[in-house]
């Protein structure tokens, strides 16, 4: 499923291809959220045309309360039911579940909660979120596991994690235990945990490790703890995990995190910011970052970003994009998403080109100093 093609001498960060049912796909890659079958404001076709995404993510929680697994199963699948042709990877609902602290409970058999839709009870056990991520047919599923607040001691984050530890082995039972429902492979990722705590996440590491797992995930971090301490998580995992496996940060982050956490050695991110600052009126440039509603950008005439990949960035300027967004016209979020998730893709596509050049370390570092500066 997954092989290293190149490796930086002066860090971790590593290329490779990740093989999956709906595609190849090159890595380090940006995974962009399309959380109930939509990367919001984006069509499929400009993911694929444009911005030349080759794998997504939906999310369990949501497309099971909305549209509901019978419309899924009818659909044939998610693939089928949003129309996309290309690789798409689903969490199973558990950072959705810790986000709805209030109206949920954990047990041992797994998480009742009250959907925030229409207030009905509902229970995720580690077996039926495999069983619904089958339904839903994402390429590669996630395991449940319960991700802890920042901050938390290390009683609460021990207790979690041997929680998350037994979720694991269930899942992991369950998926063995069946078969995929569309006709193509599934693969199921267990998720590193153990908040900010290193003996827990090496525990947490090993026991992922041994699961045999096609790829390991690491959740729990960009919960509010400094940047340093994420990065220190995640040089202490990525030192355990397997060389030959696929690692995928989870809900990271900034660019600059995501440059970092590369030269830790992640291979996999995906992030809401790309779409939601998009819509909300701040771009990701390669100049640096841009408040559009600014009154300074209301005559500059010149593209979103020139030196971006996306045809959207280079083909509409600063003051027409700003024009939109302070008349409140719908195309002005549609535009600076596409041009952020376009950002987002370039960056890490240039880094796998900078690694495989031997360059990356030199070249991380004044990016990040670029990219990062407000405009």
């Amino acid at each position: 499923m997954f092989t290293v093609t190149a490796r930086d001498k002066q860090s971790r960060a590593r290329t490779g291809i990740l093989r999956t049912a709906h595609g190849d796909i090159s890595t380090p890659v940006f995974m962009p959220v399309g959380t109930a079958g939509t990367v919001k404001g984006i069509l499929q076709r400009d993911l694929e045309s444009d911005i030349d995404a080759k794998i997504i993510l939906g999310n369990t929680y949501h497309l099971y309360l909305r549209p509901g697994m019978q419309i899924m199963k009818d659909a044939g699948g998610l693939h089928r039911f949003m129309n996309w042709q290309r690789a798409l990877l689903t969490d199973s609902g558990g950072y959705q579940i810790f986000s709805l602290s209030k109206i949920r409970k954990i047990t041992d058999e797994g998480v009742t909660f009250t959907s925030h839709v229409d207030g009905s009870k509902h229970l995720f056990t580690p077996e039926n979120t495999v069983d619904i991520q089958r339904i839903i047919g994402a390429d590669i599923m996630m395991v449940l596991d319960e991700c802890t607040p920042y901050p938390c001691d290390h009683r609460q984050a021990s207790r979690s994690l041997t929680l998350t530890e037994k979720w694991l082995d269930r899942a992991f039972e369950r998926y063995r235990s069946t078969e995929p429902l569309w006709g193509y492979h599934q693969a199921l990722f267990p998720i590193v945990q153990g908040s900010v705590y290193e003996d827990l996440r090496q525990r947490s590491a090993e026991k992922a490790a041994s699961a045999g797992a096609e790829g390991i995930a690491i959740g729990g971090l960009s919960v509010g703890e400094p940047a340093e301490i994420m990065y220190r998580m995640t040089e202490v995992v990525t030192g355990i995990l397997p060389e030959d496996k696929p690692r995928y940060l989870m809900g990271v982050g900034t660019p600059e995190n995501i440059l970092e956490s590369i030269a830790l050695g992640i291979d996999m991110f995906d992030c809401v910011m790309p779409t939601r600052n998009g819509r909300n009126g701040m771009l990701f440039t390669r100049n640096g970052i841009i408040n559009i509603r600014n009154r300074k950008w209301a005559d500059d005439f010149t593209p979103v970003d020139v030196e971006g990949a996306s045809e959207i960035s280079r083909s509409f300027s600063k003051a027409y994009l700003r024009h939109l967004f302070v008349s409140g016209e719908m195309l002005g979020p549609q535009i600076a998403s596409i041009n952020n998730v376009s950002f987002y893709m370039d960056i890490v596509r240039e880094a796998r080109q900078k690694i495989e050049e031997g360059t990356f370390q030199e070249w991380k570092k004044e990016t990040i100093k670029k990219v990062s500066a407000r405009l």
